[in-house]
């Protein structure tokens, strides 16, 4: 047996209530399941690849990128005015529309919609939305039993476990994982970890599920405002099946979904896949215009926190988003530490700018995962500024006075040292030369995090300001 089929999956965070999320400590755990953690980097770090692939497959890729970006700030600048032409639309094609200004109304209307119909059993495709809800833990309390079909989707519901990738909802497990779970939930073959298998005994198990079901439920990629449409884009086929096998189609969606026109369908239809798996298209998009014949459609436009973030100018570039997860297949914190260690709905470069947004005591260190290195913001197919709103959230965080204790003792010390020049190049020279004479064990011990994992760089001879002052300040060519 190789290492990955022996080694136990590591578990995420560790929730307490509303304390912060201890990302740190759920990262290094997934780390020390080092064939779990390569496995986790490979897996992403190829979807990283093949997306670049297809991207120099289109010459027009940029142009894509800026117009894509573009039609969401415009849509973002005339929001209201989209959502209710959305509304007006919708209802012509039959369609029943909700509005809701929170989690805790979306999911009271959507508990209402199935009671009106007797609706015990509802089947449903992927949603971020209903996740970021806690939906199906509260129709789950109204005694409504909810079926994920999503395969990935599935296998988390049926392990107790929250998705860790707004994509792959599962990519941090290994077909054995995947195994140990059907056999305890499913009754599959022990010892089977056969990727073909694994799937069968999902689809057959799920099958019967969607054929007796009561109720359907999807998310929605787009929403486009000129048509009333919902669209959705998946690779399975499950959405479709939910929508069109039970007799009531329920959609979920967040209110910043939605686009203008058609035409501008085609932009984002583009760049979805390609930015999101590396491959041209999805194998189904799926356009529902209306309910089914003898069928009954209802939408639930739904807020929670995303007009707050609309009138922020810092933050109101993160409702572009198209859930895409390019950003955490090129993230090192992410592809390395595992979606679940942020504790979080959303994690990644894009869970750091939108989770303080829902909570910001809880989330406060999530923030301080990344290296701020751009990557993220260099494949967002929107063109969503990551990395510099990251940033932004570190410096809201201060004046919020969320950063812990420790955060703001070296702040403030830092703080003081670099407002002195010379204290600064003092203890620049006085660190230098302890580096060169102190041994080891002071040197890499428990107050050390960058050295937990690395080695210090040698400290060099002389510093740039020392140099300078050397061959320049002295010979009077201070102006050259």
């Amino acid at each position: 047996m190789s290492d990955l089929q022996q080694e136990i999956q590591p578990k995420g965070a560790k929730i307490k209530g509303n304390k912060p999320v201890n990302q740190l400590e759920a990262a290094n755990r997934f780390i020390a399941a080092s064939a779990h953690q390569q496995m986790h980097d490979q897996r992403l770090w190829d979807l990283r690849k093949k997306r670049d692939a297809q991207m120099h497959l289109i010459p027009e890729w940029e142009e894509l990128r800026d117009l894509a970006s573009d039609i969401k700030s415009h849509t973002l600048d005339h929001l209201a005015d989209y959502l209710e032409e959305f509304e007006r639309n919708a209802k012509a094609n039959g369609v029943h529309v909700h509005w809701a200004k929170d989690a805790q109304e979306s999911n009271q209307i959507i508990a209402g919609i199935l009671k009106e119909h007797d609706a015990k059993n509802l089947v449903k495709s992927k949603s971020m939305l209903g996740e970021e809800c806690l939906l199906r833990q509260h129709l789950e309390e109204e005694g409504v039993t909810v079926i994920e079909t999503d395969l990935g989707e599935r296998i988390q519901q049926l392990d107790k476990e929250d998705p860790s990738h707004v994509v792959v909802p599962a990519v941090h497990k290994s077909r054995t994982d995947v195994s140990k779970v059907f056999v305890k939930t499913l009754n599959a073959e022990e010892g089977n970890n056969d990727v073909h298998y694994l799937a069968t005994t999902q689809r057959e198990t799920t099958r019967p599920y969607i054929l007796n079901a009561d109720a359907g439920m999807t998310g929605a990629n787009f929403l486009v405002a000129e048509t009333g449409a919902v669209v959705v884009c998946t690779n399975e086929g499950n959405a479709d099946l939910s929508a069109n096998t039970p007799p009531l189609h329920i959609v979920t969606v967040g209110i910043e979904k939605i686009i203008p026109k058609m035409e501008h369908l085609a932009v984002f239809i583009r760049l979805l896949s390609r930015s999101a798996l590396g491959s041209p298209i999805t194998q189904y998009t799926s356009y529902f215009s209306g309910p089914r014949k003898g069928g009954e459609m209802h939408v639930v436009l739904v807020d929670n926190g995303r007009s707050t973030r609309l009138a922020s100018h810092k933050f109101k570039a993160g409702l572009k988003c198209i859930r895409c997860g390019a950003c955490m297949n090129t993230c090192p914190v992410f592809r390395r530490s595992g979606g679940l260690s942020y504790g979080s709905v959303y994690a990644g470069p894009i869970g750091l700018i939108l989770s303080p947004t829902y909570n910001v005591h809880k989330y406060r260190n999530l923030p301080f995962a990344s290296t701020l290195n751009g990557s993220c913001t260099n494949v967002c197919p929107v063109k969503i500024n990551l990395h510099e709103q990251i940033f932004a959230w570190r410096e809201t965080l201060a004046e919020e006075k969320e950063l812990s204790l420790s955060k703001r003792i070296i702040m403030t010390s830092l703080g003081k040292l670099f407002a002195h020049p010379k204290a600064y190049r003092m203890a620049v020279q006085t660190g230098d030369k302890l580096l060169s004479y102190l041994p080891h064990f002071m040197v890499y011990n428990q107050l050390n995090t960058w050295g937990r994992q690395r080695d210090i760089p040698t400290p060099p001879k002389e510093t740039f300001h020392s140099w300078y002052a050397k061959n320049y300040m002295k010979k009077g060519k201070a102006d050259e």
